[in-house]
């Protein structure tokens, strides 16, 4: 059974830095779509950034050049280091398994809050 853990997530002022984690049960993150998302208050969850498998990394343009996606040597662990962290930036974080159209997996979401 595949399970998804995050941890990192807290409160933080606005231009600082968190680093999030997602441990991995059951599979290896590696040959899937492996990612986070993040789901702010009122708002519906979106895209925060993927690796593919070939491993490409792809970012959403709100983040691009303050967030870094990232696996462990053992591809056990995905992680996310936010730098320069906005207001806007306060949500619940994701991560995210695709291993076919059917078959994906969440994890259970870490709060992040940036105060201004």
């Amino acid at each position: 059974q595949v399970q998804l853990v995050e941890s990192g997530g807290g409160l933080v002022q606005a231009g600082g830095s968190l680093r999030l984690s997602c441990v991995a049960s059951g599979k290896l993150l590696s040959g899937d779509v492996v990612g986070w998302y993040r789901r702010a208050p009122e708002k519906q969850r979106e895209l925060v950034g993927i690796i593919t498998p070939t491993g490409r990394i792809d970012y959403a343009d709100s983040v691009r050049g303050r967030f870094t996606i990232s696996r462990d040597s053992g591809k056990s662990t995905l992680f996310l280091q936010m730098d320069n962290l906005k207001p806007d930036d306060t949500a619940v974080y994701y991560c995210r398994l695709v291993i076919s159209a059917r078959e994906h997996y969440w994890g259970q979401g870490t709060q992040v809050t940036v105060s201004p």
